[in-house]
């Protein structure tokens, strides 16, 4: 039912991104629009977005209208990054929808949208661990202190998609389930968000 959603393949996938020359632009492969496999990317694409976002956002040498910048971008690809999640929850229930459900059967906290998208923050923190191990400027000490580190993210990764695959067999299986919560980032919602809602009252 998921042979086409192995963990190692969407690692895989993770990984052959960043070494695609038009990403976060283009995927590295033609996927056909609103599949699970093209919210997949898109949630890896807005991951990557938001990494570059966040270490701008860090920056003490210009002007604070420039992180403002940051921040909304980070906000917007936040927002796109979890609704992609959704989109990939959504494609493996409809999947699930012939499955009989075991008596026994029990309700997972995570998704396996939610695995997948640690899997592609994981993969982000490989690429750019990995740079550090390599980087001359950097002290023999801190090389070796990021080896290590980039040693613990590979063995973090494998136990993820380890878990994945696993969750993966137990939803084909009907030995157990999830539902789809939504996130309601309520601060994002001007009906919600007092301040936004303040804004709008006075336009």
């Amino acid at each position: 039912m998921f042979e086409d959603l192995q963990a190692k393949a969407v690692s895989e996938f993770h990984d052959l991104c960043h070494r695609h020359p038009d990403w976060p632009g283009q995927p590295p492969r033609p996927l056909e629009d609103n599949s699970l496999w093209f919210w997949v990317a898109a949630n890896h694409r807005h991951n990557c977005l938001l990494w570059a976002e966040e270490d701008q956002a860090r920056r003490r040498d210009v002007p604070d209208a420039d992180i403002v910048k940051n921040k909304r971008l980070i906000d917007a690809n936040n927002q796109a990054r979890n609704d992609a999640i959704e989109r990939m929850d959504e494609h493996i229930l409809t999947r699930l929808a012939g499955v009989t459900l075991r008596p026994d059967a029990w309700l997972n906290s995570e998704t396996a949208g939610s695995i997948i998208d640690r899997l592609s923050i994981i993969s982000l923190k490989i690429l750019h661990m990995q740079k550090h191990t390599e980087n001359p400027a950097n002290t023999e000490a801190l090389r070796e202190e990021t080896r290590q580190k980039l040693s613990r993210l590979h063995e973090q990764r494998g136990d993820l998609q380890f878990c994945l695959d696993q969750l993966l067999n137990g939803y084909a299986e009907g030995r157990c389930y999830y539902r789809i919560y939504r996130q309601f980032k309520m601060y994002n919602d001007p009906r919600l968000n007092p301040y936004l809602a303040a804004n709008a009252r006075r336009g």
